[in-house]
């Protein structure tokens, strides 16, 4: 096995002091956005025992007045996409409009949608445990015009 030079072993001891001090930094302030140097909090928490379980999904009716599950498979677009810009279709709506179109042009002899929607599905918990009841609630919608 070959020994590294002087040089070598001092750009590698660089390179892990630099790795390490952007780590700390990312760690003391940096978002899930700054990954992988920054903290990921995504599943740093839990929720309290009894509080409900989100799970978002995006449909859409189509004229038909059919209800279309939206999902990766069927626009291109993953979930966590569009739950990360949840504030910006819940500020402006018709960004949601770029959901249906994603859609349209992955099923161009489908019906066209009239309406997407952001749905939650709050799955109700007890002692940490699912009870089976679950509510959905709108949180965002776009009717086409």
């Amino acid at each position: 096995m070959d020994t590294l030079t002087r040089r070598g072993r001092a750009v590698r001891v660089l390179g892990t002091v630099l790795a390490a001090a952007l780590l700390l930094a990312g760690t003391l302030w940096g978002q899930d956005d700054d990954f992988p140097f920054g903290p990921f909090r995504m599943y740093a928490g839990s929720n309290p025992p009894n509080d409900p379980a989100p799970d978002t999904r995006v449909e859409g009716v189509d004229t038909t007045g059919a209800m279309v599950p939206l999902d990766e498979a069927s626009t291109g677009i993953r979930r966590a996409e569009i739950e990360g810009q949840q504030g910006r279709y819940a500020a402006d709506p018709a960004l949601l409009r770029e959901v249906a179109d994603a859609y349209a042009q992955r099923h161009p002899a489908a019906p066209a949608l009239v309406e997407v929607r952001i749905v939650i599905r709050w799955y109700d918990i007890q002692g940490g445990r699912p009870t089976g009841r679950s509510s959905d609630e709108t949180v965002v919608s776009w009717r086409a015009s």
